[in-house]
């Protein structure tokens, strides 16, 4: 009988995404790479850390990241 094949993890989405140890998905957060000085401070604050991604995108992430 043959072994059942593998699933491949998507590399772009595996060096975007972190999976929680409760599972959540975690993303960095945009407009935080270039042209800072003409965003507010407040702008860029909120931009800090990571953030949650919404739950019927983390699905589909989820699916990308099989192993992880």
């Amino acid at each position: 009988m043959a072994k059942k094949q593998k699933l491949k993890t998507h590399r772009g989405a595996k060096k975007r995404f972190k999976i929680t140890g409760t599972g959540k998905v975690m993303r960095g957060a945009a407009f935080k790479r270039h042209i800072l000085t003409s965003k507010t401070t407040k702008s860029k604050r909120h931009a800090r850390g990571p953030k949650v991604v919404t739950p019927g995108d983390a699905r589909k992430i989820k699916l990308m990241l099989p192993y992880d």
